[in-house]
């Protein structure tokens, strides 16, 4: 009798993820923790703290420690593959450094963080900098705002004694 099923192919990793490419070009050792920490940080669609990149990580591995997150993090930001960005609210926070140029627009009632890039602003930036006598090598946009909030609707008043 032929049987019908396919041999079984060896468990594939996943590739690497686009921060553990950076770290094997820089020649960085990745240890099983550092590229769950990387695979979190290339998967974030925000821009997290390291509280964040724990919390995140240790809903995949049990195993993984706050302090083996603050190294790692340390260590790409250092290799210049992560950069630190200050948004308010006392934390430092993260950003792949390779995202290409853009600023931030940050909601300061609820930390979100807006990426947008803007040419108006970027000419009007390099016009400050050649006005004043210098050639522009490099700028950074950080917005804080709050959205503002609808005024109460009024209902229409009656007037006193007459509308019948």
């Amino acid at each position: 009798m032929e049987s019908r099923t396919r041999p079984r192919l060896p468990p594939t990793e996943a590739p690497p993820s686009r921060i553990e490419r950076l770290c094997i070009e820089r020649g960085l050792k990745m240890t099983g923790q550092r590229r769950l920490i990387a695979r979190v940080l290339s998967e974030a669609e925000d821009h997290p703290d390291v509280e964040d990149v724990y919390r995140r990580a240790l809903a995949l591995d049990s195993k993984v420690s706050i302090a083996t997150v603050y190294r790692t993090v340390r260590l790409l930001e250092e290799n210049g593959i992560l950069e630190k960005r200050d948004f308010g609210g006392g934390r430092a926070r993260y950003d792949l450094a390779d995202r290409g140029h853009h600023h931030h627009l940050i909601d300061v009632d609820s930390g979100r963080v807006i990426e947008f890039a803007d040419k108006e602003f970027d000419a009007l930036a390099q016009r400050l900098a050649q006005r004043l006598g210098f050639d522009l090598v490099g700028q950074r946009l950080e917005l804080f705002g709050r959205k503002p909030t609808e005024a109460p609707r009024t209902t229409p008043r009656r007037r006193a004694g007459g509308d019948t």
